[in-house]
């Protein structure tokens, strides 16, 4: 009784493994794979086409740096510098007419207590060929900086150092903070102008003024 059973099992599991195929039209099956070939056909073509017409890759153009004009004059300011109006209008006139390199070298010397700032009023006399003068350290060391932002904004505007002088250098009152006990604090505004001389011009000149004197 016992070996038969797994024969019958066996038996019942061949019958449900053999199913029978289901029935398929030979014409449609030949319309599919006609369709499937021409895709592939209509695929292959396009992707010669595709490799037929690759655009050249074009390098990017490299972006025209803007050019700097040249300029006729340089300008730099000073707002609100906490130092005297006195002393910056005697330094404004001791710089006025001359070299950006030289006045630089001067206000160095005032600052070593080596050359003063010629002042008018009740002043002691110093060294030198100056009647009355004085030092002022502070103001001079701000008018250095003015002096080398004036010379770094020549150098961009493309003119000439040697031949460029300062022709304007004023001074004047700026917004005064208060104080304790209601006094006004010290500011003070500044603007500084360079602008090309050539020598050539410069020597007609002394020329011209010396043929008027005789």
């Amino acid at each position: 009784m016992t070996n038969e059973k797994p024969t019958t099992e066996k038996k019942e599991e061949k019958k449900k493994i053999e199913t029978k195929p289901l029935p398929v039209d030979k014409e449609k099956t030949k319309e599919i794979e006609a369709q499937m070939k021409k895709e592939k056909t209509l695929e292959e073509k396009v992707d010669e086409k595709k490799t037929e017409e690759k655009p050249v890759e074009e390098k990017p153009k490299k972006k025209d740096e803007p050019k700097i004009k040249k300029k006729d004059e340089a300008v730099a300011h000073g707002a609100g510098l906490p130092i005297s109006k006195k002393h910056s209008m005697y330094i404004c006139s001791f710089i006025k007419n001359k070299k950006i390199d030289n006045a630089i070298a001067d206000l160095q010397k005032v600052i070593k207590l080596k050359k003063a700032v010629p002042f008018k009023g009740e002043i002691p006399h110093r060294k030198g060929n100056i009647e009355r003068g004085r030092y002022p350290v502070k103001a001079a060391g701000y008018f250095i900086n003015l002096l080398k932002s004036l010379k770094g904004n020549v150098i961009t505007n493309q003119m000439e150092i040697e031949e460029t002088k300062i022709y304007i250098a004023s001074a004047s009152w700026a917004n005064r903070p208060m104080r304790r006990g209601g006094r006004l604090a010290k500011r003070t505004n500044i603007v500084l102008k360079a602008k090309e001389f050539p020598e050539k011009v410069q020597t007609k000149k002394v020329a011209r003024e010396k043929g008027e004197k005789k």
